[in-house]
This record gives structure tokens, sequence and C-alpha cells, in this order.
């Protein structure tokens, strides 16, 4: 093999040196293989890599580059910051990888939390954990010196050997590779470090009927006590976070309500209420709070509207989604034997119109061949949707007698029956007579 002039000066060059010649103790052939040796050395040496090492500590990774990718890599961090992130790069020099990671930390649990809430939220699908130890990941490269004492008047050769670098080995940890990266461990749960205020919990509303203490279908209306507006209403007995009434005070109405029971309210101020001096009727349980409402019975004079029964256009035929009020109408009348009621009818004015009604077949959610038409006035048409009711009522148990009807047309309206609420006026109420 014939090589370039220059090495074979290299060599001439080294053999010629004091130390070499020195009592012929390294041949030419030596010099030959040294020469040889240093090539190989310098060939397979790593470039120095860009950046600082990572430190001890736990790393938020979303991808990982080799030496010679440092192009790619920050090019990727510079995608990554111009969307907002805060994203940086370090070098790894025990498993010799560069890193983008989000975020550094120096507890695990919390670096999983950080981890779990990139995938989730950041669109990290997969980031993972790096976990850099005490030492580890460091250049630990060192130097030393072997010296040939030369004869007097001669110079002499330094040859530094490099020191092979340790890697102090990691248990329990899988090799990264940028095609698949290591499943993080499983966090530990959190424990909890004190009770939230209200306005940053969830929250259940818990309606219960206090002579058996059965809980109660119902719902609960959120309303900001500043301008009396209604923010929500939910279900009762589903746990869902405090509604904030985004109010300058912090006060909030809460009104708990379930056919066939009265009401329940209460005025609080979320600003004030603090977890270790709770109203009576509120509770933290179970990392939630629980609010009661203990709704009691209709009693002798007390009026409910069935704002949850419909009728067809011009007809005395209720529609299907009227069964569920209606049901609850029933089961209070089944409540107490001596429950007895006036079914009172509202209509939207008092002006002549046709009126369809429940046929000989009694279907009264449909409507069927055999319905009725006719033509009447405001008071009569409404007694008969107070009636279709009382009919109803009757067909599933209930006595005739424990039941009267009132039709009042349109002398009641609640707005002008040209008003957008004109609707509202058509309406029956349910007031109990006797208990």
């Amino acid at each position: 093999m014939k090589w370039p002039i220059g090495f074979y000066r290299m060599v001439d060059v080294l053999f010629q040196h004091p130390l070499l010649t020195l009592k012929r103790k390294i041949s030419k052939n030596d010099a030959w293989y040294l020469v040889l040796l240093s090539f190989a050395f310098l060939s397979f040496t790593d470039p120095e890599p860009k950046g600082e090492y990572l430190q001890k500590g736990h790393y938020i990774v979303v991808a990982a580059y080799r030496l010679g990718q440092e192009k790619y890599m920050e090019n990727y961090v510079s995608q990554l910051n111009s969307s907002g992130h805060h994203s940086k790069f370090g070098y790894d020099a025990g498993r010799k990888f560069y890193y983008i990671y989000l975020d550094y930390f120096t507890d695990f649990d919390e670096s999983i939390a950080e981890m779990l809430k990139a995938r989730k939220e950041g669109g990290f699908d997969r980031a993972w954990v790096r976990v850099m130890k005490e030492g580890y990941g460091q250049p630990t490269t060192t130097t030393t010196e072997t010296k040939v004492n030369p004869e007097p008047n001669t110079s002499a050769l330094v040859i530094h050997e490099p020191k092979p670098v340790t890697e102090e080995p990691i248990k329990k940890e899988e090799p990264v590779a940028e095609e698949k990266q290591p499943e993080p461990e499983k966090p530990k749960e959190e424990k909890p470090t004190g009770t939230p205020p209200l306005k940053n919990a969830n929250v259940l509303f818990y309606l219960y009927n206090p002579t058996n203490s059965q809980p109660i279908e119902g719902e609960v209306e959120l309303v900001d006590s500043d301008v009396s507006r209604l923010i929500k209403k939910v279900k009762a007995h589903e746990v869902i976070p405090m509604v904030d009434p985004k109010n300058k005070t912090g006060k909030v109405t809460l009104i708990g309500s379930s056919f066939g029971f009265r009401k329940v309210q209460y005025d609080f101020n979320l600003n004030t209420i603090k977890p270790d001096s709770l109203p009576e009727h509120i509770e933290w349980k179970d990392d939630k709070y629980i609010i009661h409402f203990d709704l009691a019975r209709l009693h002798r004079g007390d009026i409910e509207t069935l704002y949850n029964v419909y009728f067809f256009n011009d007809a005395a035929v209720m529609l299907p989604e009227s069964k569920y009020e209606l049901n609850k109408l029933l089961d209070f009348m089944n409540s107490n034997e001596r429950y007895k009621i006036t079914l009172h009818g509202h209509t939207n004015g008092n002006a002549r119109g046709k009126i369809i009604t429940v046929g000989p077949s009694k279907n009264f959610f449909e409507l069927t061949n055999d319905v009725v038409n006719g033509s009447r006035f405001g008071k009569r048409a409404f007694g008969s949707t107070s009636q279709v009711i009382k009919d109803w009522l009757i067909a599933n148990g209930i006595s005739g007698d424990r039941m009267t009807i009132k039709a009042w047309g349109g002398s009641r309206m609640l707005h002008d029956k040209n008003s957008n609420n004109a609707r509202r006026n058509v309406r029956v109420e349910v007031e109990v007579i006797e208990d």
C-alpha cells in the first residue's frame, strides 16, 4: 500500500527523535505502529458536544439526538420556542445523547405529573422523564503523564494516555432509543396537603327527605346574588366544580327544588367560607364538599307549578316528555292519602278557539284517530287541560274525590299576552288544600 509523502516524513521524524534513538529502545517498525495508533485514536475520538451537560435532576424530555445531529436539534428547539414553549437542550455524556427538554425538576413525583400533563395537554404523547443521578452523564475523562527519563542534555517525549470513561451502572433503567421511549414509572398517589376553599373545589348537591333520609331527584339553581341572574342549573347528586359567580362580592344563591317538596334556598359568600368553620349544611368528605338540602313535603296552602307538563297545540293532550313531572305528582299523592289538591288552569287570554281533547281510547300522550275536536273559550279550554291531568291521575289509582278543578282562563296572566313571555301564561298549578 502506498502512503502519502507526509506520512513517511512523520515516521522519519519520529524515528530520529533522541528518545527513540536512545540505545535503540524503539525500532523503526515500532514508530510505524505508534503513528498508525495515533491515526486510529484521532479517528475514533468523539467530537466535543455543544451546549451544557445535564446536571442531577429530572428532565421532561420530548426528543433525543445523537452527536452530529446538532443542526436538526437546534432547528427543533427553535420550532418549539416559536410555538410558545421554553425548551432547552443538554448533553448526556453517559449515553452520548442530546436531550431536548421542556422543564427540569428536583422532585421525581412532580416531574412525573408534569410529564403526564405535557402528554395530555401539550400534545407530546411520547414525552418521558430522564433521571440524571449524581455524577452521571458528566465528562470524566482525565489525562496522565508518563515520562521516560532521557540522558542528560536530551529532551523528553511526553505521551498522554486517556483514561477510559467509566459509568456507574443505573439499575432498572431501559436504554434510550429514538424509536421507542421508555415508559415512565407510575406516579405515587399524591396525598392532600389540606382542604381547599369551597370556591376552588368540587361540590355535590345532596337533596333528601328529612322524614326518611332518602335522597330525592331534583335540581339546584345557582344564582348571582349581586344581580339576581341565573348562572346555571345542575342536577342533584352529581360531582361538579363549584361555579364561580364572577362578581365583585363572591355572593351566590343556591336553590334546591323537586316537585312535591318545598324549595330550600342558601345564600353565602364564597370568599368568606373557611374549611375550618363550615355552616352546618356543608361538609368536606371524600375530596369534595357536600351541600345538604333537606326538602320538606308541600303542606296546606302551598302552590306548585307544573312547569314541565306540555300540551300539543290547541289540544288538551299531553306531550310524552310530560311523564317525568306527572310521575312526581303521582308520587306526591301516594306519599300521603290525606292529600287533597286543586288543579288551577291558566291560559293566555280569553278568546274563543278550537280545542282537541282525549278520545275514548284514553291515550293521554298521542293525537290518536279518536280525539275529539271542539271549540271553547279560554276558561273552558284550560279547564280541559286540568281535567286531562286529573283523568291521568285517576287512571293511575288516585281517587277522584281527592282532586278538584279551577279554570281561570286569562284572568291571572303573568305577562302581557302579546309579549315574548306570553307562553308562560299557559300553565297548570297544584294547590294543596288538605294534608
